[in-house]
């Protein structure tokens, strides 16, 4: 069991203003990253800063999607990655390396990633949000904390 867990918090729309990256290793937790994006003109829906509390002022200064690419890249690329919802996160990831002519390609990841809420809904699990698949399976998690969702999908991964 070799992968990396991947989770976005949005600004607005597909741009990021946070990532978390969990790396597994044979099973176990290897690395763990997590960094606030300066996501385009530092603009916020109200709706997504009341889901996650990331506001304007917190990605001020981060550094912007691009500049964080290498680091992101280094953690995926050639791995397997698993998200909770994954069409959301692979979302984002491609739109935002499109934003800034990044190829995807150069990941050389699969074009669809494994995804904990399938797994969890052909296991009958219902509802199947990060939060209930948690709960139910006893995972500590701080709900739209990028950086613990990620972590959380891994251990929700490793249990499958």
């Amino acid at each position: 069991m070799t992968f990396t867990a991947i989770d976005f918090e949005t600004a607005i729309g597909h741009h990021p203003c946070s990532v978390g990256l969990v790396t597994v290793e044979n099973g176990v937790i290897t690395d763990e990253y997590v960094t606030l994006i300066k996501p385009p003109n530092n603009l916020y829906s109200p709706y997504t800063i009341q889901v996650h509390g990331i506001h304007p002022r917190d990605t001020a200064n981060a550094k912007t999607f691009s500049q964080l690419f290498p680091e992101i890249q280094r953690r995926l690329q050639g791995k397997v990655v698993v998200a909770h919802n994954e069409s959301f996160d692979r979302n984002v990831l491609s739109k935002s390396m499109a934003l800034y002519n990044l190829d995807y390609n150069c990941l050389n990841i699969a074009a669809k990633w494994e995804c904990t809420v399938k797994i969890y809904k052909a296991k009958g699990l219902k509802p199947t949000k990060l939060s209930d698949c948690c709960r139910e399976m006893n995972i500590t998690l701080n709900h739209h904390e990028a950086l613990s969702d990620a972590r959380a999908c891994a251990q929700l991964y490793l249990l499958k």
